[in-house]
């Protein structure tokens, strides 16, 4: 299936990156391919994410690595990678219908 990521997901593995890089530009290089090859289990098998609670939709779902969520919405092209952020985060202002 597909895999597509919003404006928001995007700005969020940079954020996770630039975090991370002030430390160690290596691992944050690394960990950024971790949450992308997460993703695309994700859109070999979409419906083995957990419903996100917070939502309570059959077709908005999580996988997490570590501590990280990814949170995506399952349509019939594939998913559509919302969000990611480290999951002792809010959720915040996260709309499971955003197109972009």
């Amino acid at each position: 299936m597909r895999l597509r990521w919003s404006i928001r997901a995007r700005a969020d593995l940079l954020a996770v990156g630039a975090y991370i890089r002030r430390y160690n530009s290596s691992a944050a290089r690394t960990w950024i391919e971790k949450l992308r090859t997460k993703a695309r289990d994700a859109s070999d098998m979409p419906l083995a994410g957990r419903v996100v609670p917070e939502f309570d939709r059959p077709d908005v779902r999580e996988v997490f690595l570590r501590t990280y969520r990814i949170v995506y919405r399952v349509d019939h092209v594939g998913i559509f990678v919302i969000a990611v952020f480290e999951g002792h985060r809010l959720m915040g202002n996260i709309d499971p219908d955003a197109v972009t």
